[in-house]
């Protein structure tokens, strides 16, 4: 049998098993309390010991799912079983500052800038000894999702981007915008004053709740989804690692030495080679940039996926279903 009917085969029977999962999926979250994971996983993975779902075959293909900020794995909790379904090897880790996930020195920098989260990606991929896997994410999620597969693509089978080309640099955080798109920042300038670390230290879920409201305005969550991923937040490390991000992009805070090198080649806004699915939500109120602005920055196979309905900026958790679909349909087109 030839290798291109053994990848059409893999894709049908995915294909299929998805739909199936799909099915239970639909049942699992029309129920009143809200799915979850299993036991969480630990592994030393680099300056971390993560904290992580798994889900699947073992010996599936693996896909590596990344969540954003303020959310957490849950995001992903009705993508992961679609995928495992399908027979994908699911693994969904907690970020640095984020649920079980810890600095295994206490000595660490409490780094949040996004060469460290991408160096994280790739620490875990070793630990688990994962030569390259799909990867698929949001908001912080998608912009590791991308520095990774620009990076490092050799590592990488095919990525599934929410919000498309997220890579950023210091200098490009400098420059102004209208001001009609930087108050869509709020939070950023906020957490930029001493004022605003205390304040999202001691309103941490509120601020979470205002952003989640803001940025999917039309998503009905309820309290128990809400805080299912707002333990997640009490990681003793999750404000130093907002608060960093966020001053890191403004230029008001430094970045680690060790980072500069690959800082330097992402203010290139190198392209990404791999095959690509990007996806948005007809009401994502976060900040985002329109598709036809970053198209030419995906050079393999690609395409972008917009989704209706009401869907917001949390589009793995609002449409699973859809998200799963491209995680399949990308990780066809690099196997094919």
């Amino acid at each position: 049998m030839s290798e291109t009917i053994n990848h059409d085969r893999r894709r049908l029977v995915g294909a299929t098993a998805l739909a199936i999962a799909a099915t239970y999926v639909g049942r699992a979250r029309a129920a009143s309390t809200p799915s979850t994971f299993g036991p969480m996983k630990q592994i030393d993975a680099g300056v971390l010991n993560v904290g992580y779902a798994e889900a699947g075959p073992a010996n599936g293909a693996p896909v590596i799912l990344l969540h954003g900020w303020p959310y957490d794995i849950h995001a992903f909790v009705d993508v992961a079983p679609l995928l495992a379904g399908a027979g994908y090897r699911v693994i969904v880790p907690h970020l640095r500052g984020y649920g079980t996930t810890r600095f295994r020195s206490s000595d660490a920098v409490r780094n949040g800038q996004p060469a460290a989260l991408a160096v994280d990606v790739i620490d875990l991929m070793d630990a688990l000894k994962i030569r390259k896997a799909t990867l698929a994410g949001f908001d912080w999620g998608a912009r590791t999702v991308n520095i990774v597969s620009a990076l490092w693509p050799e590592r990488v089978k095919a990525i599934v981007s929410v919000s498309g080309y997220l890579i950023g640099n210091q200098q490009a955080g400098k420059q102004p915008l209208p001001p009609a798109a930087e108050l869509q920042w709020w939070y950023q300038f906020y957490l930029a004053t001493e004022r605003g670390r205390l304040g999202y230290e001691k309103y941490t879920k509120d601020f979470a709740k205002l952003i989640w409201q803001t940025a999917s305005p039309k998503w009905a969550f309820d309290d128990a989804t809400f805080a299912r991923s707002g333990a997640a937040f009490e990681n003793p490390d999750h404000v130093a690692i907002a608060i960093h991000n966020y001053r890191w992009r403004l230029g008001l805070a430094d970045g680690e030495r060790r980072y500069d090198d690959l800082e330097s080649k992402l203010a290139q806004a190198p392209v990404i080679s791999v095959p690509t699915i990007t996806m948005e939500g007809d009401a994502n109120g976060a900040p985002h940039p329109e598709p036809s602005a970053y198209a030419k920055k995906f050079t393999g196979k690609y395409a972008h996926r917009d989704l209706t309905g009401g869907i917001g900026h949390n589009l793995p958790q609002e449409a699973p279903e859809a998200f799963a679909k491209a995680v399949v349909e990308a990780d066809g087109w690099a196997a094919a």
